[in-house]
């Protein structure tokens, strides 16, 4: 699996998002359906990965969101993370997660957070972001408490420097 830096744009990963989004409306009321289409994914604020197999074939997506106005605090935010249907069980969210927080971490973000939904669909993504250290936590940036929404966030821990970085002053 190959995870890399891509565009929402390209037709695959348009229809990916598609589902996705279809899930969202069909689980979620609208209201409160926060996913984002592959136009906002574009925007200049979000970085967007995808995971292909070693033939091309698209298995998930995730995106990392900087936050502003959250008081010169460093803060991302994961979006539209999906795994393909045909890859599900391989792993494929864990790395594309792992991916975005390497790159929080290398930007200095104080803590990633996220939003997702209480109902049992959304069980297997709660689990995942527990096991990678999300706890739950309040609203953030410009969301309000929601009966259909779970907040969780993880505070990082900066990245060591490597040996080649200058060191602070």
């Amino acid at each position: 699996m190959r995870i890399a830096l891509d565009t929402p744009a390209r037709d695959d990963v348009r229809r990916l998002l598609d589902e996705h989004l279809t899930d969202m409306y069909a689980t979620s009321p609208a209201e409160s359906v926060h996913a984002l289409d592959h136009t906002a994914l574009l925007a200049a604020t979000v970085t967007f990965w995808t995971a292909r197999d070693d033939d091309g074939v698209l298995l998930g997506c995730g995106a990392l969101s900087e936050l502003s106005g959250a008081g010169d605090v460093p803060h991302g935010e994961i979006k539209s993370m999906r795994t393909a249907t045909t890859a599900r069980g391989r792993g494929v969210a864990s790395a594309v997660l792992t991916t975005i927080l390497a790159e929080a971490r290398r930007r200095a973000y104080h803590r990633v957070s996220l939003e997702t939904g209480t109902q049992d669909y959304f069980a297997p993504a709660r689990r995942l972001y527990a096991r990678h250290g999300f706890t739950e936590c309040g609203p953030f940036g410009a969301y309000v408490p929601d009966p259909h929404s779970t907040f969780m966030t993880l505070r990082l821990v900066p990245a060591p420097l490597s040996a080649d970085a200058p060191a602070a002053p």
